[in-house]
């Protein structure tokens, strides 16, 4: 398996997320005081035998049973609900707006550029750090829940509906994403990798990510060779050749990816051989065929043909 980046919402690296985490430990001690008291009552009614005061009694129980826990209650709904203008406004105009559908089991992202067209990847996120980004998000099938602890909170992702997420990365780093809606059978296996960088290092990202595949070697023409024999351009779409499937993720750019299958293996040649061969040992459930009838040298060929595709 591949090695998890952080997926913590209490090692917050964005604005929301920093909001929601003081939210938790604001909550806790919360939860603590009215425990205290509750819990005192009754170690005071148990360890204080015998008849008690009444106007004592009263004191204690409607004070530390009823008041004191309204109060606090009531203290802890008004610095929540006082956080959702900000998390629920959307981006400023003009910021990065990238759309993310939920797909069993893995995730379609495409980049809406500043020119109106659009650039399709899949199953990893590059974001600028301190920028905000609008999500668009719905799913191509059940629901699913678009999560990354570290960056915000949570949002369905429903068929026929458009949902909406503004998050602000503050920190560089590469962190995890997950699928927080039971969606079937590889739902645990459903994640994604988020990677926050400076905006040098995004704006060099995304000009890459708007050209189409750079041919491969000519050790690599044998694997395309094979690509488009075995039928894998209907499912996958490759910019500049002539797949081009909607069913499966986009691969233009696979190669430069860091895992396989929506982080289920890293990203290197005898795991891709794996994944092809043996595609529902590593993820039962997935939809995509496993082609067992490929050789080992036409494996590798074909290994060594996507992970030239950077």
């Amino acid at each position: 398996m591949i090695p998890h980046p952080s997926q913590s919402a209490l090692d917050p690296a964005g604005t929301g997320a920093d909001s929601i985490a003081s939210l938790f430990w604001v909550m806790v001690v919360g939860g603590i005081l009215i425990w205290m008291i509750v819990v005192g009552l009754a170690i005071y009614a148990i360890m204080v035998p015998g008849r008690h005061d009444q106007k004592t009694t009263r004191l204690f129980v409607i004070g530390g049973g009823a008041v004191f826990p309204t109060i606090v209650l009531t203290a802890l709904l008004t610095y929540g609900l006082a956080m959702l203008p900000e998390l629920q406004r959307p981006a400023p105009e003009g910021s990065q707006v990238i759309e993310v559908a939920g797909v069993r089991w893995w995730w379609r992202v495409v980049y809406r550029l500043p020119n109106g067209t659009k650039v399709e990847t899949a199953n990893e996120l590059h974001l600028q750090v301190n920028e905000p980004v609008e999500f668009k998000l719905t799913s191509e099938d059940v629901i699913h829940a678009f999560w990354i602890p570290a960056l915000g909170g949570k949002v369905d992702m429903m068929p026929g509906r458009e949902n909406r997420l503004k998050l602000v990365p503050n920190r560089v780093g590469t962190y995890r994403g997950v699928c927080a809606e039971y969606c079937g059978e590889a739902h645990t296996q459903m994640a994604f990798d988020v990677i926050v960088e400076s905006r040098e290092d995004y704006d060099a990202w995304l000009s890459r990510l708007k050209k189409p595949v750079v041919q491969g070697s000519e050790a690599a023409s044998e694997g395309r060779q094979i690509f488009e024999a075995a039928g894998c351009g209907a499912c996958h779409a490759i910019r500049g050749t002539s797949a081009d499937g909607v069913v499966g993720p986009e691969l233009t750019h696979f190669g430069s990816r860091r895992s396989i299958g929506a982080s289920v293996l890293p990203n290197n040649s005898d795991n891709l051989i794996r994944w092809i061969a043996e595609t529902h040992q590593v993820k039962p459930g997935v939809e995509m065929p496993a082609f067992e009838t490929l050789s080992p040298d036409e494996l590798r060929a074909l290994s060594l043909y996507l992970g030239d595709l950077k």
